[in-house]
């Protein structure tokens, strides 16, 4: 705005005057709230037919309108970037989590400067915005101290970011992160500490800080807290509440979800229940012995679901207490995705699945037994456990699949409320006009009454892919405005069109095993393609398909035209670098580093590898104190890791394949007081699969210990847990230090060299998960 001032030679003849602010919102703009939990599926909750108290969307569901045909790109990043830009995930480098990244358009995992987020674009309007919680949409190889910082939250728009950067973490030993700046939690575990608790306390501050410091600045907040994605961490009191609710086993929980369903109106009343896939496992089928750990397993999800609803209801109750709910529009995406079959057999390790290492149930109980005492360490920090994937089967009712399957609602679909007192009117009524996460932002756009930008900083915008929801709220039956929009997630592709919903599974089954000769001979050209009319048929029940492959094939052409618009192709492009050329993945390009003391939270990603394909050998010059204990590096945590320490002047070398196959060595003798030069060579066999490896622990160049590692991890060791030098932060990898943790090594370290021998790439035929 011109400046009103007068500038005259001398203060006498000068008037000062600011310029006025300009205004650029309609008068009393509503403050946004986003809630985005993880991982849960269309049929948990009670708020609709569900077996799983959540309070806060039953809450704001009775203050506004609930959406039932609302949907997912069913996987993560791709469904956290379009839920912000406004876009279709593809269409803006976000096709694939972070981690699996590759050089295809779609596929970068980067967000352009051309799809400004919904915090950028009302930062420039005036708001204060905030983003906590789980975010996701961070290239990994982005992930060091000095930056760029581009494609952070604070890069990409927000004021103020308080969470974690990864696909998940600990809920008890985050790795955390304030604005760019790695942190550690503010208390400890035995303190009572859990990571969604925090980020609803953190939530309260920056409102009561809006409130108290710009009151005249309406504030947008992204709250995604990561529950109730893996692991399921929760406190036993949680859990408790639902000893004995599940033990009817998945398909009879499925029978009743569905008939709570449509007594209550959330489902049309001609709905089907789908049939089970061939390829789950039915609780008849679960041995006597091993149903008290998958009982468990849920017990300790359903808690986890509930508590982070309730979470998620301290920020809403602080609304309420503020006076501000009113005039808040709400919107309570109850999942990214759909119920996850990440733990495909029950487990208290996830990595277990992601690294393809064999194991049984059994397997699991005995570990879970000798290492943690049993059962009642499920939800603890201890374990990283995740249920049955036949529970996110019957939490998923009514529909086929689950998570990472684009091809069926199980995996896309899911509730979605909203709320505006001010503005919306309750109605009971379920909204069934089809949308998808790229209508939020369009949404909120029409809310405050502003139009998309066509420029933002000087750069000029790509369209916006979604439309608004705006017209649904306060007229149930309205005539759908989103004609269009495909799915993608890994070869798993499907394309609605005006009522019509053609699908084809894809070559991953993400509830069983990696089947290699499967994805080997895979050709999306020979798929088989499923076909839906959704007017008649809202779970996807009857596959009209061979009775009309007239109506194939337009969808065929239209799912092509769409796949080329929004730079979906070529189609499997998700699974470049975690199936096909993992050595192509993003990560670190070196191939030797120097590090020293205190160099912390390095993530893996840049930090050297200890997998199949990357022999190394590390040097470490060392003071040795009487003594001596604490760690000299490590990386990873209690779920999966690589350590080097000493104990009482022993030197100690772990490695930790998941809580399944942990290997250790330790010096025949304590070491010397005194300068010492540590060698530890780690060699790993030119095989494909889970490769062999070799390690020896040298001193001053005399051989102190060797160990063999039959199973070794194949893709990464933890999500979020990061290499250290001279302690170990976050969750500890060794149980011989837990209690010690961080258990900071007491001499001196004077260098860490680490270098790559032998050859620095994956074996060809290595094949890995997510």
């Amino acid at each position: 705005m011109p400046s009103e001032a007068v500038v005259g030679p001398t203060l006498a003849d000068s008037k000062n005057s600011w310029p006025a602010k300009r205004k650029t919102l309609q008068k009393d703009a509503p403050n946004i709230v986003v809630i985005m939990n993880d991982d849960v599926g269309f049929g948990a909750p009670d708020t609709f037919g569900g077996p799983i108290h959540t309070p806060t969307l039953s809450k704001i569901a009775s203050r506004g309108v609930a959406y039932n045909r609302f949907h997912t790109t069913a996987i993560c990043s791709p469904t956290r970037a379009s839920v912000l830009t406004g876009r279709n995930s593809h269409n803006i480098g976000s096709g694939q989590i972070t981690e699996a990244a590759a050089g295809f358009p779609g596929y970068t995992g980067t967000i352009p400067k051309s799809a400004a987020t919904v915090a950028k674009v009302l930062t420039g309007y005036g708001y204060d915005t905030a983003a906590f919680g789980k975010w996701h949409n961070t290239p990994v190889d982005n992930l060091f101290k000095t930056g760029p910082f581009d494609q952070y939250p604070t890069g990409l728009g927000f004021s103020y970011f308080y969470g974690f950067l990864a696909g998940e973490t600990s809920q008890y030993e985050p790795r955390l992160f304030e604005n760019t700046n790695p942190i550690e939690p503010p208390y400890t575990p035995e303190e009572g500490y859990h990571l969604t608790e925090d980020l609803a306390d953190q939530a309260i501050k920056f409102i009561r800080n809006n409130r108290a410091l710009t009151p005249d600045r309406p504030f947008f907040i992204y709250f995604a807290p990561g529950g109730t994605h893996g692991p399921h961490h929760v406190h036993k009191e949680w859990a408790d509440k639902y000893k004995g609710k599940f033990d009817m086993g998945w398909h009879k929980l499925r029978n009743i979800t569905f008939e709570k369903q449509k007594a209550m109106g959330w489902i049309p009343s001609t709905t089907e229940l789908t049939e089970m896939d061939p390829t789950m496992t039915k609780w008849e089928d679960i041995p006597d012995k091993d149903r008290a750990f998958q009982l468990r397993l849920v017990e300790v999800y359903a808690g986890f679901l509930e508590h982070t609803d309730t979470q998620d209801g301290k920020v809403i109750e602080e609304l309420e207490r503020q006076g501000l709910f009113n005039n808040t529009l709400v919107i309570y995406i109850l999942g990214d995705n759909g119920a996850s079959a990440e733990g495909q057999q029950g487990t208290i390790d996830e990595f277990i699945t992601e690294n393809m290492l064999p194991s049984t149930a059994q397997q699991q109980i005995d570990v879970l037994n000798k290492d943690f005492g049993g059962l009642s360490a499920l939800g603890s920090k201890h374990v990283d456990n995740m249920y049955h994937s036949s529970w996110a089967w019957a939490l998923d009712t009514p529909f086929k699949s689950t998570k990472l399957v684009a091809a069926h609602f199980g995996g896309t679909r899911t509730p979605m409320v909203m709320s505006w007192p001010k503005v919306i009117k309750h109605d009971a009524t379920p909204r069934s006009q089809f949308h998808h996460v790229s209508d939020i932002v369009p949404t909120i756009y029409e809310a405050i009454g502003i139009k998309p930008p066509e420029h933002v900083e000087g750069t000029a915008q790509i369209p916006i892919d979604g439309v608004s929801m705006m017209y649904t709220w306060n007229n149930a039956s309205a005539a759908g405005r989103k004609d269009t929009q495909y799915f993608e997630v890994m070869g798993s592709r499907g394309v609605y069109k005006d009522g019509w919903f053609a699908s084809v599974f894809g070559p991953r089954i993400p509830w069983a095993a990696v089947n290699e000769t499967r994805m080997r001979e895979w050709n999306p050209d020979t798929d088989i393609w499923e076909l839906y009319d959704l007017t008649k048929d809202y779970s996807q029940a009857r596959d009209l398909a061979k009775e009309n492959p007239e109506q194939v094939n337009k969808m065929k052409n239209i799912f092509l035209v769409e796949a080329q618009k929004n730079k979906v192709l070529p189609v499997g492009a998700g699974l470049w670098t975690i199936y096909y050329h993992p050595e192509e993945g993003p990560r670190s390009p070196l191939t030797e580093w120097y590090l020293y003391e205190g160099m912390t939270r390095i993530a893996e990603s840049n930090a050297p590898l200890f997998h199949p394909g990357f022999s190394s050998v590390a040097t470490v010059d060392i003071e040795v104190p009487k003594n001596a204990s604490g760690v000299l590096y490590c990386v990873g945590g209690t779920a999966g890791g690589f350590s080097v320490y000493m104990d009482k002047g022993y030197l100690y070398a772990e490695y930790l394949s998941t809580l399944l196959y942990r290997y250790v060595t330790k010096s025949s003798a304590p070491l010397q007081e005194g300068n010492a030069k540590i060698e530890i060579k780690l060699q790993f066999e030119p095989k494909p699969g889970i490769a062999p490896a070799q390690l020896t622990m040298s001193v001053n160049g005399a051989l102190v210990a060797s160990l063999f590692v039959e199973k070794s991890i194949r893709l990464a060791f933890d999500a979020s847990e990061t290499f250290d030098v001279g302690m170990d932060l976050g969750s500890p990898v060794s149980l011989l230090y837990q209690d010690r943790s961080p258990f900071k090594f007491n001499g001196k370290i004077n260098q860490l060299h680490v270098k790559y021998i032998n050859s620095t790439s994956l074996p060809a035929e290595s094949v890995v998960a997510i």
